[in-house]
């Protein structure tokens, strides 16, 4: 039966955590806005408030950032006024207020500002820590006017009232939340806790993007389930017995709050005497005994069940119990009595089990873990006045989700400490997100940033087509002599050539009316050939090419052959390319200036192979777009964005200053990686940019593609991972070795970490593989700084792309341009976003 109430709290569980069905949840699953357990470097003076059953508690709390070994505490008890709990709101802020001047004034505080974090037992929706409106009162409170108002507006309103302009309040919680904060302090993150007082409830650490009514979606966010209420909607009726009913109909809120009605100390004393009452009236107990006095409310408390239930002088205290109600109970009565206690109290803890199991299963689920290790913070009277309860509890979880290894840990404090845990977390995080906030700054750029760029880029592209200004614009624009994008007619057999990073493709296409086929090889070119001389590269080339024909017996065709070559190339005509420099880490020497075609004849020649006819040396944006073209007649742009970036489009004749003739159009290259060469581009860099740029072999060329593609994102968040652990901000500020190796942290980790969905657990995993011991807050951070990277990156390639769409719709005098643009590139094809 267990199992059925823990899968049914799980199905309570998903509906409360869901925006759709959240409303009609009755296991509400609030987020707190806490987002964070204590790590030990909290520190300062804080101001703790607690609203307690009948008295306030105010708490004066200095941590000193170590470890929270050693915190000074201070604290005054204020009882409250019988009054206060039923009358108006105002008076009852009003006199917390005045319980906060009046400890203030006995501690003689000093004036600086004072953070203070309020415990406010109450079901409350939360919109930040310091934002929460009451949802509704219980525990015996009914005051007027608070119900769907902002608590901490409430006080805050009643402090400045007394003139305490300097008390901030910075959080606010709930008692359970408290509990596992307060839990957390051995050095071990407490993540559960559940609280069986006067009413009852629960929290747990949960993965924020699975916490759908709060907008926060990286990293955990603690969730108060509020799961007093669970069963409202009648899913507990088969397990109500007739003495919950009636104690039920008795309460002061018949049919809500029914699981807390089972668990709560609150009731328990109520369940037992229900039981006594229907005992007694079939004369099963105090036979011979008035027992009009069972139908009076109230009269068993809870502290007389739990004396009862201790075995040793249970009995004895029973009698006493029974005695005072003006009963003459036999030793067989006592006895019984002490059956029946220990019973209800029993039922109460394996129904906290069964919730508690929940929980666990629905973490470890979540997490995708085989097996869940957790701290659970308890605070309870029963828990602490009872021990076979606490073994109780701990043995049916066990039972209930075996995959979960759960240590329960009694809070020490109430609540009253976990509260100033919370404001002192509150505050580390708030410090540390503006310093993130600050290294970061630089990296998010602004539309108005985006549209500088885009206009930057069309004045460069404007001085790369001029005859006369080409030679001082760092957008080349070099003519490709592909004049026309394909039909869809064209037919044959060709053989084609890839030249453009660390591998080297060669293929065969073959065009058919049934479409378009292709049998194709990779092979690598090592580094010391791409950095070698020359003529080793296209001897190397030359190699592969007579390997791959051989392979598809093409030796004996001479077959029209097409060379993609991507470097930047001035084209003299579609079979003639003079490299102008190489870039994406190649270097091969005796090349810069050459006609790249005769180097491959060249080579062909001292390799003895004869019947190479190169008609074509094409760019790779030009091929993008051409084969995207064949598909779909409207691509007249092409984009690369992978190991390097560039960009191709159709520009009308007459506005290609280094071709002779107006008619017709023509694909320019435009060579875009090179975009900022000449400065213009120096207020984008930022500090992390330059490290990268002074360590490539290259350093001051192809700035645009150092901002933008593959071969550097990577380098560029291991630089600002470096920065952040130097200021402490990550990996506790722990020196990593690793992560000062160039290249260590590949853009491939960028794409792995931002997918979404991806737990945080596997993004730990990446970093661990980089021996780098990843928190699950690092993981957060990391994962942002890498979006940081890439977000950028996709906007400047979208700021040069809106200067090439917005020039083609110039020119030719559309009010508005539908085009398509082909893409390849492994960043493109990789990146998750």
């Amino acid at each position: 039966m267990l199992q059925v109430v823990k899968g049914r709290m799980l199905q309570a569980m998903h509906k409360g955590l869901s925006r759709q069905t959240h409303a009609q949840a009755n296991v509400r699953m609030l987020p707190t806005y806490i987002c964070s357990t204590p790590d030990g470097t909290e520190k300062g003076d804080l101001l703790v408030v607690e609203l307690c059953q009948s008295h306030v508690r105010t708490m004066w709390v200095t941590l000193l950032g170590d470890g929270n070994q050693s915190p000074q505490v201070m604290y005054k008890i204020f009882s409250m006024p019988g009054d206060i709990m039923q009358g108006k709101g105002e008076a009852l802020f009003d006199f917390i207020a005045q319980c906060v001047r009046q400890f203030l004034a006995g501690i003689s505080s000093p004036q600086h500002h004072l953070p203070l974090g309020f415990v406010f037992p109450f079901s409350c929706r939360h919109t930040r820590l310091d934002k929460a409106e009451l949802i509704s009162w219980s525990k015996g409170f009914s005051c007027s006017d608070v119900e769907g108002k902002d608590i901490v507006q409430l006080l805050q309103s009643a402090i400045n009232k007394q003139e305490l302009y300097h008390v901030d309040v910075v959080a606010l919680m709930n008692d359970t939340v408290g509990t596992m904060m307060t839990c957390s302090m051995a050095g071990k993150p407490c993540e559960v806790a559940l609280v069986v007082g006067t009413g009852t409830n629960s929290c747990f650490m949960a993965m924020a993007q699975q916490v759908e009514m709060a907008e926060e979606t990286s990293g955990q966010m603690c969730v108060s389930t509020e799961w007093g209420c669970f069963g409202d909607d009648g899913t507990l009726s088969d397990i109500l017995t007739p003495y919950d009913q009636c104690v039920d109909e008795e309460s002061s809120n018949p049919g809500e709050k029914r699981f807390e009605k089972l668990v709560s100390s609150l009731y328990l004393g109520e369940i037992v005497r229900h039981v006594l009452t229907a005992l007694a009236a079939e004369k099963a107990l105090f036979i011979g005994s008035n027992v009009a006095v069972l139908r009076t409310k109230d009269v068993l408390k809870i502290q007389q069940v739990l004396e009862i239930i201790d075995n040793e002088e249970g009995t004895a205290e029973a009698r006493r119990a029974l005695e005072a109600l003006g009963l003459r109970p036999s030793e067989r009565d006592c006895c019984r009595v002490q059956q029946i206690c220990q019973a209800v109290v029993s039922r109460a803890a394996t129904l906290c089990a069964a919730g508690l199991a929940a929980i666990l299963s629905h973490m470890c689920q979540s997490q995708e873990l085989k097996q869940l290790v957790v701290n659970v913070g308890v605070d309870s009277e029963l828990y602490r006045g009872h021990t076979r309860f606490g073994e109780i509890l701990q043995s049916v979880t066990g039972l209930l989700a075996p995959e979960c290894m759960a240590t329960l840990l009694p809070s020490i404090d109430g609540t009253g400490w976990g509260a100033a845990m919370v404001t002192a977390v509150a505050l580390r995080l708030a410090a540390q997100r503006h310093e993130v906030d600050q290294v970061l700054a630089p990296l998010r750029l602004s539309r108005a940033d985006l549209q500088r760029v885009q206009a930057l880029m069309r004045q460069e592209m404007e001085l790369g087509l001029g005859w006369e200004s080409n030679a001082n614009a760092s957008v080349r624009m070099l003519p490709t002599y592909v004049c026309g994008t394909p039909n869809g007619t064209e037919r044959g057999e060709f053989l084609v050539l890839d030249l453009g990073g660390t591998n080297f493709r060669v293929l065969l296409v073959r065009l058919a009316e049934d479409g378009i086929h292709m049998a194709s090889k990779i092979y690598i070119i090592p580094t010391t050939i791409t950095q070698g001389s020359g003529e080793e590269l296209f001897d190397h080339i030359i190699e592969c090419i007579m390997d791959f024909q051989l392979k598809h017996n093409l030796t004996e065709q001479v077959l029209p052959l097409g060379f993609t070559f991507s470097f930047p190339c001035q084209q003299l005509g579609l079979d003639k390319a003079v490299l102008l420099s190489w870039t994406k880490g190649f270097s091969a020497s005796g090349c810069a200036g050459q006609d790249v075609v005769q180097l491959l004849q060249e080579a062909a020649q001292r390799k003895q192979h004869l019947g190479l006819k190169v008609v074509a040396v094409v760019n790779d944006t030009v091929g993008t777009m051409m084969s995207c073209g064949y598909d779909d007649p409207k691509c007249e742009i092409g984009l690369i964005v992978g190991t390097g970036t560039n960009a191709c489009y159709m520009e009308k004749m007459q506005n290609v200053g280094a071709v002779e003739g107006d008619q017709g159009r023509m694909c320019i290259n435009m060579e875009w990686g090179a975009f900022g060469d000449n400065g213009c581009l120096d207020d984008i860099f930022t500090d992390f940019d330059r490290l990268v740029d002074e360590k490539t072999i290259n350093a001051g060329k192809q700035r645009f593609e150092k901002l933008i593609s593959g071969m550097y994102l990577g380098e560029i968040v291991r630089h600002i991972l470096l920065a952040l652990v130097e200021k402490r901000l990550l990996f506790r500020g722990k020196p990593c070795p690793k992560l000062q190796i160039k290249g260590i942290f590949q853009t491939k980790f960028l794409s792995a970490i931002e997918i979404n969905g991806l737990a945080l657990r596997q993004v730990r995993a990446i970093l661990q593989d980089l021996e780098l011991q990843a928190s699950l807050e690092d993981s957060v951070l990391v994962r942002e700084v890498c979006q940081t990277v890439s977000v950028r990156a996709a906007q400047l390639c979208a700021a040069g792309l809106a200067a090439v769409v917005e020039k083609m719709r110039e020119n030719r005098g559309l009010a508005q341009l539908a085009v398509t643009v082909g893409v390849d590139g492994t960043l493109y094809k990789m990146h998750p976003w």
